[in-house]
């Protein structure tokens, strides 16, 4: 009978590595609605759910931030969705993502427009892939020049 090996509880599971999401959605079930104004009232309302910092505390970094009042009561409206007249502003979606840290209000907008929001740190991997690319593209290009100028000469 063979010995059991004992594993090391502080030893990784390689094969169970994944790595890191890129992008950081909110769930699409969370965030479904009727209108486009309903969608942004519910994705601002997870974000509030979300962030460790209550309600109070969210409306007055905001303020601090962007040196205008922001109240809760705002917030509250922001994520109504039967308060459609109150659809947050830019600017202060801006502040609500600084505050809360939940770059997901920015990925909900830039996926309408088939864009991704990525942490900074990651934009210099992905120029160099398409580097990359570019340069196996023009070394296909450059063999392919090669093989015909090549079969002309003779």
């Amino acid at each position: 009978m063979a010995a059991r090996r004992h594993r090391d509880p502080r030893q990784g599971d390689l094969l169970g590595w994944e790595p890191p999401a890129l992008v950081e959605r909110y769930d699409e079930r969370r965030v479904r609605a009727g209108s486009l104004r309903g969608q942004i009232a519910r994705a601002v309302a997870e974000t509030l759910t979300d962030s460790e910092q209550d309600r109070d505390e969210i409306a007055r970094r905001m303020s601090d931030y962007l040196g205008e009042d922001v109240s809760r009561s705002m917030l509250d409206a922001y994520a109504s969705q039967a308060k459609e007249e109150h659809t947050i502003s830019y600017i202060r979606l801006i502040a609500l993502v600084e505050v809360t840290g939940d770059p997901r209000p920015l990925q909900l907008a830039a996926e309408l427009t088939g864009r991704a929001v990525i942490e900074g740190r990651y934009v210099h991997a992905i120029r160099a892939e398409i580097i990359r690319e570019k340069r196996e593209q023009l070394d296909r290009e450059e063999k392919s020049a090669r093989r015909l100028w090549k079969g002309a000469r003779r």
